[in-house]
């Protein structure tokens, strides 16, 4: 099935991403709650909020998402808040073109840097793998940032 991509919410999409970030098995449940609480937002404000999405459609299905925003009292900053693939469609380069489409878009919007937070946990070794392959690089990182032995590693891009 071919997958189509929009950046339009509709009223089913906040319980289908908390249901895709549920079952990538890397987030916690405040976590999940996070992801679910900015969909929510983004229903409710629009185009007019913070929080801009690309989602990937594949049939009925969400098969993988992004939300992003601009970076608050920056020129030109845009943080990366979720990127995450159904695990039935990893594997298929949909987390690369989710990625392409949100940097797109933050050209579009002026937008010159990406910045994109994730665990130092092992499990996340390919997150951070992904990242690296697509242009990014560690700009920063936060020891025991999020818990003990789980620290936080900002990836960045600048835009061209």
């Amino acid at each position: 099935m071919a997958t189509t991509f929009r950046t339009t919410l509709g009223p089913p999409d906040p319980l289908a991403i908390e249901q895709l970030v549920r079952a990538t098995g890397f987030f916690n449940d405040e976590e999940i709650g996070i992801a679910r609480e900015l969909a929510d937002d983004g229903l409710a404000h629009g185009a007019g909020g913070h929080y801009r999405f690309v989602l990937a459609d594949s049939g009925r299905d969400l098969a993988g998402y992004a939300c992003f925003g601009p970076v608050p009292c920056t020129q030109s900053a845009w943080d990366l808040y979720w990127i995450a693939v159904d695990p039935r469609h990893q594997g298929q380069h949909l987390g690369r073109d989710v990625l392409a489409r949100v940097e797109s878009a933050v050209r579009n919007a002026g937008g010159t840097r990406i910045y994109a937070d994730t665990s130092s946990r092992r499990q996340y070794a390919p997150t951070r793998a992904f990242y690296e392959r697509r242009g990014y690089e560690q700009v920063a990182e936060l020891p025991e940032f999020y818990a003990p032995g789980d620290g936080k590693i900002v990836f960045g891009r600048v835009l061209t």
